[in-house]
């Protein structure tokens, strides 16, 4: 346990002992000279031996005040250096979590360009489903899937979490050859499912109106952790995979993914949320990233929109000739 004096009363000491005038001391730690006076006064009580010589318009310091002011003034130094230390660090590194999915398949792709535009500053990016301590001091923003119901955070909505069936060509070419051109969300019972045991499989069979008795397969199915292993599965002919038509919109249009039911939408009630500390939100690089992440993600709504749309309006059936 440390036996220190009140820091308030070091601080004006070491204040008043370099500048040598109480006032001057006042200015500097915005305090009046009376609470600057009264600091010293009860540190001199404490020690029980005067620190300064009280001379008109200025103070000298006393034999012992002499003594002590080098290794205070030398211990608030060090002090303010690790400060120091600490803002030089935390204005020039900016630290992203995220879910594995959001990651792979859509912000590792774009957060080169907030760097480039931003290259005073690194960015680190961190990927765990994990819920983290925001307030730790480890991380400066969160971007996670919820319902944004997450007390004494700032929360952005990016998107809202919806999901339908994608396949590879190579997998779809099986499954038209099999039930023929005009496929059905019933025939995806019959056909090899990614996750198979993922309650939103059960929910989107519900919204087409198909009835699963609570099991989507009879088949085990491969089961992975998270949609961004999905999404490389279903491009590997393992079968359908549930995903995000906003995530996975470049490898639509490459053609590495297709979509047999654009127009058969499910929604959770998620969201994609920016999230972080109340407190940083007016803290420069939060704000940049912000404002950066705003506008990518009203191109990658535009992109996603107008991608969907012309599925719906016939590119899906040519999609389904692959056979």
């Amino acid at each position: 346990m440390r036996r220190l004096p009140p820091l308030a009363a070091i601080r004006a000491f070491e204040a008043a002992a370099r500048t040598e005038n109480f006032t001057a001391a006042a200015a500097e730690l915005g305090m009046t000279q009376a609470a600057v006076s009264y600091q010293v006064k009860s540190l001199e009580e404490r020690l029980g031996a005067p620190l300064f010589v009280r001379e008109r318009g200025r103070v000298r310091l006393t034999p012992l005040g002499s003594r002590l002011m080098p290794a205070l003034s030398t211990a608030f130094d060090t002090i303010e250096s690790a400060f120091a230390s600490h803002r030089q660090e935390d204005e020039s590194l900016l630290t992203v979590t995220t879910t594995h999915t959001f990651a792979n398949t859509w912000l590792a792709w774009v957060l080169g360009a907030f760097q480039m535009e931003h290259p005073d500053l690194a960015v680190r990016l961190s990927t765990s489903n994990e819920l983290i301590d925001l307030r730790s001091g480890d991380t400066d923003i969160a971007i996670r899937a919820g319902r944004g119901d997450w007390d004494g955070l700032e929360k952005h909505k990016l998107f809202d979490v919806d999901f339908t069936p994608m396949a590879s060509p190579a997998c779809m070419a099986e499954a038209l050859k099999r039930f023929g051109p005009d496929l059905q969300p019933a025939d995806l019972l019959e056909l090899p499912l990614i996750s198979p045991q993922d309650s939103w499989w059960e929910q989107w069979f519900k919204d087409t109106g198909v009835e699963t008795d609570g099991r989507p397969t009879p088949r085990g199915g491969l089961r992975l952790d998270n949609q961004a292993n999905e999404g490389h599965a279903a491009m590997g002919g393992q079968g359908f995979a549930l995903m995000s038509p906003f995530l996975w919109v470049n490898d639509i249009v490459q053609g590495r993914l297709l979509v047999p039911f654009p127009d058969k939408i499910s929604r959770r009630g998620w969201s994609y949320w920016l999230v972080y500390p109340s407190e940083r939100r007016l803290v420069p690089k939060v704000k940049r990233f912000r404002e950066w992440l705003a506008a990518e993600m009203a191109k990658a709504h535009a992109s996603e929109q107008e991608l969907m749309e012309g599925l719906r309006s016939g590119s899906s059936d040519e999609a389904r000739q692959v056979a």
